[in-house]
């Protein structure tokens, strides 16, 4: 009998597969080489294959799809649960299999080519941004051990290090050539920092959709090209809350009883996502309080009465909605116009009112926009 349904475990050089029928009663049960798999996919009918969404997946993913099977990734801690017996590779394929007939499941998109290319961009930059803070980090220990300490920045290491090896007294001469290698290694990084942002900002340029986003406050070159390589269109998210709560920025939900409890945000899903766009987020909180459209106005509040830290995951939460909308829809970021004189009145009657009774908010608001 013919598999509708093919679960396929990854791994480095033996693949197992698992085929299921339309009443997902296992078929058969392959394990096969890496050189293998294609071969043997090409000689079956078209079905759904499935995988969970690990290294190598969006690769196996595009190939296969090319052999007329449809292709569905499933997160790894969604197939656990379906998992019957010990963990072996035949019954994670088979997992894999069950996984897929649930009505429910979520799959994750298969990246594209040229996804891929801009996460591996994405990837590499990272990863100089780590070592080149790793790197100040080892120097500025090294340094503190001779009872040297800089101010921080690697602009000021450099200077200090540069004063230093200049007085024998204070640094010997190994230490000072060590110090000299470590700071033209972190030169060295610096210049694939700025060859990295480079590219990247030329491919956003160069996408029409990275374009549309840069427009948003919070939002620049480098979280855009990110969002693009990471979701691509956004189309497998119902709504922005969806893309939110992906990203890991919204509160994390308890409810038991008719007892709902809110608490900080999730921290699920991409951790460099969700720094980039509370980055962001705290960028346009600078220049927020000197602007008058109702958004600028919703953040200051917001600062101002619950703090920067949480207007700053506030409006990150706002900006995934927003890049949501602007990706799915296609459409262009449209700022807010400025408040009118009427709604300048408004807000100043409702800090009056607040300022009466006694709210300290509405007083340092109001210093704050100059209503």
């Amino acid at each position: 009998m013919e598999a509708t349904t093919i679960g396929i475990d990854l791994a480095k050089s033996t693949f197992h597969l698992v085929g299921m029928d339309r009443r997902g009663k296992v078929v058969w049960r392959k394990a096969l080489a890496r050189r293998q798999v294609l071969e043997f996919l090409a000689r079956l009918k078209p079905a759904v294959v499935g995988m969970e969404a690990c290294a190598t997946a969006h690769y196996w993913g595009r190939e296969i799809q090319k052999l007329g099977h449809e292709v569905r990734l499933i997160n790894p801690s969604f197939v656990k649960p379906y998992r019957k017996g010990g963990k072996n590779d035949f019954n994670d394929a088979e997992a894999i299999c069950e996984a897929l007939s649930r009505p429910t499941m979520r799959f994750v998109e298969v990246k594209s080519l040229a996804q891929q290319d801009m996460q591996s961009l994405h990837r590499v930059r990272q990863l100089v941004l780590k070592q080149r803070t790793q790197t100040a980090n080892q120097l500025r220990g090294l340094l503190a051990e001779y009872g040297l300490v800089t101010r921080r920045g690697i602009t000021a290491l450099r200077r200090a290090v540069a004063a230093w090896s200049d007085e024998p007294q204070r640094l010997t001469a190994l230490m000072g050539q060590l110090a000299a290698a470590n700071l033209e290694m972190l030169a060295g990084l610096e210049r694939q920092l700025k060859e990295l942002d480079r590219r990247i900002a030329q491919a956003c340029r160069a996408d029409e959709r990275c374009r549309r986003l840069a427009e948003v406050n919070g939002i620049g070159p480098v979280t855009a090209t990110a969002a693009v390589a990471k979701i691509g269109n956004a189309r497998q998210f119902p709504n922005g809350r969806a893309l939110g709560a992906f990203w890991g920025i919204v509160p994390g939900q308890h409810s038991t009883g008719g007892k709902t409890v809110l608490g900080g945000i999730s921290k699920h899903g991409d951790r460099y996502m969700r720094t980039l766009l509370i980055h962001g987020a705290r960028a346009a909180l600078r220049v927020a309080a000197r602007q008058r459209d109702p958004r600028s106005l919703w953040a200051t509040r917001l600062k101002l009465k619950s703090g920067a830290n949480v207007a700053a995951v506030a409006l990150a939460n706002k900006n995934a909605r927003v890049i949501w909308k602007l990706l799915t829809s296609g459409e262009r970021f449209r700022p807010q116009p400025p408040a009118t004189e009427a709604e300048r009145a408004q807000t100043a009657q409702r800090l009056a009112s607040e300022k009466r009774a006694g709210r300290r908010v509405a007083v340092r608001l109001e210093h704050e926009l100059k209503i």
